[in-house]
């Protein structure tokens, strides 16, 4: 079954994860797609990315949705025309959507030794609270460019920085929730965070 998990994680949050097993061919005749999705879809290089595209909008339809529903502002930052929150994320063979009336914001990553390499572009504060020796080091740095990603889909504000703008809070991988920042400018603002791991990836979701 393609739709792999739901999460509900209060009366106005739902988070829908979707593993795409399907081929393009059979994603792309099982759903309809406003003109200039179509022309998005049809342009894309790498059918890993169709794929992605077009399972986000099966898990639409799973909330009740359409493509026609959703729609994306001058900042790239996705919306419901009835209103909702909406977010939206996919990574290899793994798609999620999180709706809600709070603000939020959501990502999924796959866990590879090869974030070590960039944790410097997206890092500062955590680094000190990170252990290289810790076995869950890899893990860790995944959460949180999973969690700063997801600030960064529900700010949607121009020249904000994962690493100069983005805290979270010490977190353990077991208790699946921390606290996270962005303080930008003149304002503050502390966000919930929850994430999860299955299959060797990880997905967070922030809300205000």
């Amino acid at each position: 079954m393609p739709l792999y998990k739901t999460i509900t994680p209060n009366s106005q949050t739902t988070v829908k994860i979707w593993k795409i097993s399907e081929s393009y061919a059979d994603l792309f005749q099982s759903v309809t797609l406003k003109s200039n999705s179509l022309e998005r879809v049809l342009g894309m290089k790498s059918e890993m990315h169709q794929r992605g595209f077009l399972s986000v909008r099966k898990l639409l339809e799973e909330f009740g949705y359409t493509d026609a529903d959703l729609f994306y502002d001058e900042n790239g930052k996705p919306h419901l025309k009835d209103g909702k929150q909406i977010s939206i994320t996919h990574s290899f063979n793994f798609s999620a959507v999180i709706i809600s009336d709070l603000i939020i914001g959501i990502d999924i990553e796959k866990q590879r030794d090869k974030i070590n390499i960039i944790a410097h572009k997206f890092i500062d504060y955590e680094f000190d609270y990170l252990n290289k020796n810790d076995k869950n080091y890899i893990k860790k740095l995944t959460t949180i460019w999973c969690v700063k990603e997801s600030l960064y889909k529900l700010y949607a504000k121009p020249g904000l920085s994962f690493k100069k703008h983005c805290l979270v809070i010490p977190f353990n991988i077991k208790d699946d929730e921390t606290v996270a920042w962005i303080d930008y400018k003149t304002t503050k603002h502390r966000y919930n965070i929850h994430f999860l791991e299955f299959e060797g990836f990880t997905c967070a979701y922030a809300m205000a």
